[in-house]
């Protein structure tokens, strides 16, 4: 796309369109469910899911390829996954009619107030340039009160911290540029979630294994698919703190129960 025409494009235009771009090049929806209970955040997730009844609603902000969806729709939960692209969407409805997927922009998802068991929202709300506040208002108002959301975004780690002091801005070389996405530490993502109304249960980094790989690759250029990265990123994941290597900061929040 020619620089002025990028810059032209509407956020929500642009955002749907990179992100399709991006599930293309991931070969589409596949179904990948097994691999979910073993993800970190369904481990954190788990005792929060084991207290909600079978059936509850729980939503996807920003589904992508629905692989959690339809994990969780397995495990009897109403499992309904957003997300802001269409031709995404109705991939996956087309190949998994047994689960519910849904157009939306997390900023403004149409569904009714006070509907919602739970939410969750896997490294969506850093990527609208006016800040996540939106997203973050939205998923207060569709949650029933005593509702609990878990909601992760990339982490401004200290090392991210540390290369953010010296390091130069790269040239633009000619190209068009846009916003991409924000980066927060552990308070600094609490902060926002407070600040629109909800009760903060916890605020942890996770993904250690992850940004040892990032650090490993770009600071001292070894290869991610090398068996020695990958080896030495899962030892040193073991002793260095999530606040130095996190990749992510993952939150966990309630609706006041006493909302009206």
């Amino acid at each position: 796309m020619a620089e002025a025409a990028l810059h032209d494009e509407d956020e929500t235009a642009f955002v749907e369109r990179y992100w399709t771009e991006v599930w293309v090049r991931e070969g589409g929806p596949k179904g990948k469910i097994d691999a979910i209970p073993k993800k970190e955040e369904f481990r954190i997730m788990r005792p929060y899911l084991d207290a909600l009844p079978k059936g509850a609603l729980i939503v996807d902000g920003g589904c992508g390829l629905g692989d959690w969806v339809l994990a969780l729709a397995r495990q009897g939960f109403d499992a309904l996954g957003l997300d802001i692209s269409r031709a995404t969407v109705a991939q996956l409805q087309a190949r998994f009619p047994e689960a519910r997927f849904q157009v939306a922009d997390i900023r403004g998802t149409g569904l009714p107030s006070d509907s919602v068991d739970a939410y969750f929202s896997w490294g969506v709300f850093e990527h609208f340039e006016a800040g996540p506040s939106a997203c973050i208002a939205e998923t207060y108002r569709i949650l029933k009160p005593g509702g609990v959301a878990f909601i992760s975004t990339p982490m401004d780690n200290l090392r991210q911290a540390v290369l953010g002091s010296f390091r130069r801005p790269r040239a633009e070389d000619g190209q068009a540029r846009r916003f991409y996405q924000y980066r927060f530490t552990r308070a600094e993502l609490a902060a926002e979630l407070a600040r629109g109304g909800f009760e903060i249960l916890q605020a942890r980094p996770i993904h250690k294994r992850q940004g040892v790989l990032r650090m490993l690759h770009h600071e001292f250029g070894l290869p991610y698919h090398w068996f020695f990265t990958r080896g030495l990123a899962a030892a040193l994941a073991l002793v260095l703190p999530g606040a130095v290597i996190g990749h992510m900061v993952m939150c966990i929040v309630q609706k006041p129960a006493g909302h009206v």
